[in-house]
């Protein structure tokens, strides 16, 4: 008698951030923040129901900063220090510059929109329910982080680095992710079938956990080859 074949089985979507902001105060001349006029961002800072709004912040320090129901709307973060901050309700529009510095940051019910950034160092920070939706982000670099419940929605990702990271109910809809590094990732749950683009540089086998579309399938042909050790070639060649 004949086995059934097992059911499909079904990848868990990513819950989604859902980031409602109170009325926020201005960033300038909020008392007991100081403002640009005071000194600009500080190291360790309680930037509570605070908006930026087409600021320049580049070069800034706000090393371990907390922004709570915050908002940056098109302002400038090249090289701005802000290693080891947390963002927790807030939303980033149209953020730019090269160069940020996010390394170990944490970002909790988040959304980045629109963001055209470079070289963004985010390397062993924790993304829980963040969606980054358009834009483009060149060189992300996402080695041991820990994602969960993350949407990347019709960005562009240019050489994402996702080396020796945790992804969980990751989702990728609409984007374009180009020269992608999965070696050593972790992957459970993470939905790579709405990639409009779906380029993989390195760690190709380390997709277990992941799903992809037929069509990627077959896109990716000669990259699970050569991951695998396998030369493709025609007969008598």
């Amino acid at each position: 008698m004949a086995q059934k074949a097992k059911p499909a089985r079904v990848v868990k979507a990513a819950r989604q951030a859902e980031v409602r902001l109170p009325p926020l105060r201005p960033f300038e001349g909020v008392e007991g923040l100081g403002g640009l006029g005071g000194g600009g961002l500080e190291p360790d800072g309680d930037y509570d129901g605070v908006e930026f709004r087409d600021l320049d912040l580049g070069g800034q320090d706000a090393a371990g900063a907390l922004f709570m129901d915050s908002a940056m709307v098109g302002c400038g973060v090249g090289e701005t220090r802000l290693a080891r901050a947390r963002f927790v309700d807030s939303v980033l529009t149209e953020l730019r510059g090269v160069g940020t510095d996010l390394a170990e940051a944490s970002l909790r019910d988040v959304e980045i929109v629109d963001a055209r950034l470079g070289g963004v160092q985010l390397h062993g920070g924790v993304l829980e329910r963040v969606v980054v939706r358009g834009g483009k982000i060149d060189y992300l670099n996402l080695r041991k982080a820990r994602l969960r419940d993350v949407v990347f929605d019709g960005c562009v990702l240019v050489e994402p680095d996702f080396g020796a990271a945790s992804l969980e109910r990751v989702e990728f809809r609409g984007c374009v992710v180009r020269g992608a590094d999965f070696t050593g990732t972790r992957m459970k749950d993470v939905d790579l079938r709405g990639a409009a683009e779906l380029e993989i540089a390195r760690g190709i086998e380390c997709l277990a956990g992941a799903v992809i579309s037929p069509g990627q399938l077959m896109e990716l042909a000669a990259v699970f080859a050569a991951g695998v050790g396998v030369r493709v070639a025609g007969v008598g060649e």
